[in-house]
């Protein structure tokens, strides 16, 4: 932690340092530390460690349906000759499909356990779409200062090939001429000479200003054959279309490149994301397909939708694993990244630990380490200026053939100084060490919170589809059979002129109903199965 006091505007949150926390256990269950080395087998072993507590999970979840599916298949059976003898006792207080009773009290919990549990799988894929945006909007912001920490990269070395160049095209071409023109004066010749001298120096100087950024020279000018035309002021290519060159192999380049890890980076994260959604998705279609088989009573489309439960139950608890594990990796580099970008290879390869330093805290009190080869060149620079001066006031009245190679170096100094101050604000630690700041802010702030509500997810809906698989055997005993089903439509298919129910209703003494029978009168009421009352004789 103390090497993050040094870094401005970042400081590892709350949720980085309760995972960073978390006791470390190697396959020999003995204590390890946590400090992020991933490749390190001891630390390989504590991560597979934290992601085999979602495969015991997993097994208890398996048991957990297996001992609700051994409960319903026997320990029910005895229920059948019960349910027949109290649907008889209940006849005559239900009509239609309705229950009641013992039966009707179980088919009431099961649903509504059905429900519950959907419910929670619904709750538990809103989540998971919200930290799946947030992961994606953290890996952006990564990619992003990535892109734009190699723009800045690339443009400083093109920037240095572009002064070289220049210099080396002053050298051989103008002064030389200058050289033979000057060659009966000698204090002129001096000056000459003295101009080359430096512009070599230079020239010297500003190669042993390096980043270690192999890959980008292939695509930044450094040619050594110019042509003779003046140099123009340099226009760095944007971060989009700043040259990267990615490695054969897929192999991470060494030094490291952060153009070849944006591009990597965002290729995968384009299939994590699809891949999340996709999930999302399939839990999505089995809750609501459950709930659309609870309506409709359809044990095949539960059928269906138990064997992708299975599945999704399966994709839950290992996402979880392999979220747990990138959740505690995360808060360890996050932690304190310095110390790993300073004590890994990928980064340390050709550049020294000052540079690294100097670039990944930019203390104020830290001085840079460029500054005395920038402080010497911007002198060197001074001089040639200074003796160009000198030559254009006294030697040109005198040598009027040497005004045109004069002009060129002239020129060819402008459009140098003109690099070289944006050399001197490229090289300077603020520009780096926002797209450094950024890229942790968008890694441990948001891609963190993205992987913790991830996980969350996939608990929650681990738990909602193992409840979902101990409920549906008792969805299914609570549908009507065939059998039941074939008898119903048969009692609904009888003539209900004749039907028990109608015989049922027959009264045993006179009747009571919507039509009388008038005095003298021998009618008797329409669609009536009771026999006609007799007539009394009139008064």
């Amino acid at each position: 932690m103390a090497a993050m006091t040094t870094v401005p505007s970042y400081a590892p949150s709350l949720w980085v340092r309760v995972c960073h926390a978390l006791p470390r256990l190697d396959l020999t269950m003995q204590m390890r530390d946590n400090v992020f080395v991933p490749d390190s087998w001891e630390y390989q072993q504590t991560l597979l460690v934290l992601s085999s507590l979602s495969a015991i999970a997993l097994v208890v979840s398996l048991l957990v349906v297996l001992s609700f599916l051994i409960h319903y298949c026997c320990c029910h059976r005895g229920d059948r000759s019960e349910g027949s003898e109290e649907e008889e006792e209940d006849e005559d207080g239900s009509t239609g499909h309705g229950y009641s009773g013992k039966k009707g009290r179980g088919i009431c919990c099961v649903t509504w356990v059905a429900v519950a549990a959907v419910t929670l799988c619904c709750v538990a894929i809103g989540i998971g779409f919200y930290g799946n945006s947030e992961a994606n909007d953290g890996m952006y912001q990564l990619t992003s200062s990535l892109l734009t920490a190699n723009y800045t990269l690339a443009s400083i070395d093109l920037l240095i090939s572009d002064t070289i160049s220049g210099l080396q095209l002053s050298v051989s071409g103008p002064l030389s001429s200058m050289e033979e023109l000057f060659t009966g004066s000698k204090p002129f010749l001096v000056s000459t000479r003295n101009c080359r001298r430096l512009s070599e120096n230079v020239i010297n100087l500003l190669s042993s200003i390096s980043l270690s950024r192999s890959g980008l020279d292939a695509g930044l000018g450094n040619d050594s054959s110019v042509s003779g035309a003046a140099i123009t002021p340099l226009t760095p290519v944007p971060p989009s279309v700043a040259p990267t060159m990615v490695p054969s192999g897929g192999l991470m380049p060494n030094p490291f490149s952060p153009g070849w890890a944006a591009n990597t980076l965002m290729v995968n994260e384009d299939y994590r994301w699809l891949s999340y959604v996709l999930l999302l998705l399939l839990d999505l279609i089995v809750c609501l397909f459950i709930l659309l088989g609870l309506a409709k009573q359809a044990r095949w489309l539960l059928i269906l939708m138990t064997v992708l439960a299975w599945l999704a139950l399966f994709l839950s608890w290992g996402s979880l694993g392999l979220e747990t594990a990138t959740v505690v990796a995360l808060s360890d580099f996050c932690s304190d990244p310095n110390a790993f970008v300073l004590n890994s290879t990928q980064f340390t390869t050709g550049t020294s630990a000052d540079i690294l330093d100097y670039y990944l805290t930019c203390s104020r009190r830290m001085n840079s380490p460029f500054q005395q080869l920038l402080t010497q060149s911007q002198r060197a620079l001074s001089n040639i200026h200074t003796h160009l001066s000198s030559l254009d006031r006294n030697a040109l009245p005198q040598f009027p053939k040497a005004e045109k190679s004069l002009r060129e170096v002239q020129q060819i100094l402008n459009s140098t100084e003109g690099n070289f101050h944006q050399l001197v604000a490229l090289l300077n630690c603020r520009g780096l060490n926002k797209d450094y700041i950024d890229s942790l802010k968008g890694l441990c702030y948001d891609g963190m919170e993205g992987l913790l509500y991830l996980s969350l997810y996939s608990f929650l809906s681990a738990l909602a589809f193992t409840a979902i698989l101990c409920s549906l055997p008792g969805a299914w005993r609570s549908f009507p059979s065939e059998s039941e089903e074939y008898e119903d439509s048969d009692s609904e298919s009888e003539d209900p002129f004749t039907s028990h129910q109608a015989r049922r209703q027959t009264p045993s003494g006179p009747q009571r109903g919507a039509f009388y029978n008038y005095p003298g009168a021998g009618w008797t009421p329409p669609f009536s199965s009771a026999p006609p009352l007799p007539t009394l004789p009139a008064c």
